[in-house]
């Protein structure tokens, strides 16, 4: 028999959570750019056991021609889970979800973007998730604005995301897997963050899915908007890395 959502133990007597994480406390994160030889950017970023690769195209002349902004570059953008991502086998080529997150990753990117440089031209983004446990379409805003960098885009700034949540009645950062199926809700949060920690915290996503108080969402969003800096840490320090590794290379 199942466990219903009452019976699950999600915390333990110490306070940690079903995968031993505090609360505030975000999964081990790896970060690399250039993975991808044929792309003009490339990410890829590992969240627990989610995975996600992220490519850059452009900018390039954007045809049909009638798709053309002549004030700005267009972004089109790709989200996929890879049929092997998840335990039930998927069936290939978008759906309906992978269209919504699609508009809504690019909505988070778009803000911080300098499209006005290139106008009538096109800029490709693909977000290909190759493991799903939770989070995968703020792991893949996470890794689509690293491969941004990579691909020399002008931005003013980073944008990093993460899912806080609440299980339990309890807010938590980071949401896995179980903890997003099971639990209480999921708030997906996507930031632009600045070298001046001062502007930072714009938010460019906030969804919500569950029924929660106010003090419930704002103490989410604070978990967000922490973890969110955090992670714009790991990703200045994977671009420095990157550089130095190239320049140590010459």
């Amino acid at each position: 028999m199942t466990a219903s959502k009452e019976d699950i133990e999600w915390f333990d007597e110490e306070g940690k959570r079903v995968d031993g994480r505090e609360k505030d406390e975000y999964r081990e994160t790896t970060m690399e750019i250039g993975v991808l030889d044929e792309a003009d950017g490339s990410a890829m970023v590992e969240v627990g056991n989610t995975r996600v690769v992220a490519s850059v195209f452009g900018p390039q002349d954007l045809h049909p021609k009638h798709l053309q902004e002549s004030d700005r570059a267009v972004i089109k953008m790709r989200y996929n889970m890879a049929p092997f991502s998840v335990d039930d086998r998927m069936s290939p080529g978008p759906n309906r979800r992978a269209k919504e997150i699609g508009l809504v990753a690019r909505r988070a990117l778009e803000p911080v973007l300098d499209l006005e440089r290139f106008p009538k031209s096109g800029i490709d983004i693909s977000m290909e998730v190759l493991e799903s446990d939770g989070g995968t379409r703020v792991t893949g805003i996470t890794a689509a604005s690293l491969a941004l960098a990579d691909a020399g885009i002008p931005m003013e700034g980073m944008v990093s995301a993460i899912a806080s949540g609440v299980v339990a009645d309890t807010p938590v950062l980071d949401v896995n897997g179980k903890e997003d199926k099971e639990g209480n809700a999921d708030i997906p949060v996507a930031v632009i963050n600045y070298e001046d920690e001062e502007e930072s915290d714009e938010i460019t996503l906030l969804q919500m899915d569950g029924n929660l108080t106010q003090e419930q969402v704002d103490e989410c969003i604070s978990l967000a908007k922490q973890g969110c800096r955090d992670l714009y840490e790991e990703q200045k320090k994977t671009i420095v890395d990157n550089y130095e590794a190239i320049r140590g290379e010459q």
